[in-house]
């Protein structure tokens, strides 16, 4: 199991492809962890070097003290993980919470990165701060079991969750967020209660390349389009039939977007 000590905690990460093409790093959402972005490692792969890796206190990483897990400690965390696998001139990628990281990788620290993909998130404060505050606040109580139909409701669109096809996954999703129990919420509280970034990304030389998911429950695609009119450049793509965890729930149309844009950007 490769971690890696940097900014004050171990981050489990999992590195595939060819060491020589060019690096694309993943960000999971809260919830989830470097398994939702199972697709594109196995297509994106044999052709770039992909780096996923869990946040502190998720997954397989290392726990911390932290009462509530801050955006900008996290951004720390990934130029870390950058800078440690000397991986600088990368592309780096997230969706919903690592969308936060990876703007403020992109407003902060450009020199770290070669163009910046984000998908269903927000450059701005939380905007159902009472809903999802409340949310928040049960499972702080009670865990995730009792709250689990609303947050696939949140994770996932209509047409994922009413394919036939995609039970299986479904159901592993359902299950993995239904075992994580309390301990989520100081993550879940560092999400809700972020500072914006949109005044951030004014003169942001970094390419940007936002994806939403024309279902996305938690934030609709209006967030996108604000995200890529702060940017002097950026991209948006709606992907029709993908709710908020776009890159999972359409992995084709996600993978060949996230291609094309580190082909064209590979040389910035």
């Amino acid at each position: 199991m490769p971690t890696l000590h940097v900014n004050g905690i171990d981050l489990h990460y999992e590195d595939q492809g060819p060491r020589d093409a060019p690096a694309l790093v993943l960000s999971h959402s809260l919830f989830f962890d470097h398994r939702m972005f199972q697709h594109q490692a196995l297509e994106l792969g044999q052709r770039l070097r992909v780096v996923r890796y869990d946040d502190r206190d998720q997954g397989r990483s290392g726990r911390s003290a932290l009462a509530s897990v801050d955006m900008d400690t996290l951004a720390d965390d990934a130029a870390a993980l950058i800078e440690a696998l000397g991986l600088q001139g990368c592309h780096f990628a997230g969706n919903s919470m690592g969308g936060f990281v990876a703007l403020r990788l992109a407003a902060r620290r450009p020199e770290l990165l070669r163009g910046c993909i984000v998908m269903g998130s927000s450059g701005e404060a939380e905007h159902r701060l009472d809903e999802f505050g409340s949310l928040v606040e049960a499972i702080r109580t009670e865990g995730t079991e009792p709250f689990i139909d609303s947050l696939m409701y949140i994770m996932f669109g209509d047409s994922f969750v009413a394919d036939p096809a995609r039970a299986q996954e479904r159901e592993f999703w359902r299950r993995h967020m239904m075992g994580l129990g309390p301990d989520i919420a100081r993550a879940a509280h560092g999400v809700i209660h972020r500072a914006g970034v949109l005044d951030e990304l004014g003169d942001c030389p970094v390419p940007l390349l936002v994806i939403a998911g024309e279902q996305d429950h938690a934030y609709e695609v209006e967030l996108s389009r604000h995200i890529a009119a702060a940017a002097p450049r950026a991209e948006l793509v709606v992907v029709p039939h993908a709710g908020h965890s776009v890159a999972l729930e359409q992995p084709g149309v996600v993978n060949a977007r996230i291609e094309a844009f580190v082909r064209d950007t590979a040389g910035r």
